[in-house]
């Protein structure tokens, strides 16, 4: 069978650790904190992607 750290007993006994360990409070916070950072990195990551977007615009000539 394959071998390594990732498989699903494995991942079940470091969930069911960490749930002794914190308690289910802490557990709860540290996901959504996690879900959180994800989500501000997507946005940052969107970001420079705009900003290059007006970037790339030619500058408008003025009127005279």
């Amino acid at each position: 069978m394959g071998e390594g750290i990732f498989q699903p007993l494995h991942i079940l006994l470091i969930i069911g650790i960490a749930l002794l360990l914190f308690g289910p409070s802490k557990f709860a916070d540290l996901g959504k904190g996690l879900g959180e950072g994800i989500r501000n990195f997507k946005s940052s990551m969107k970001e420079p992607e705009d900003k290059n977007k007006d970037a790339t615009k030619p500058p408008s000539s003025p009127t005279v």
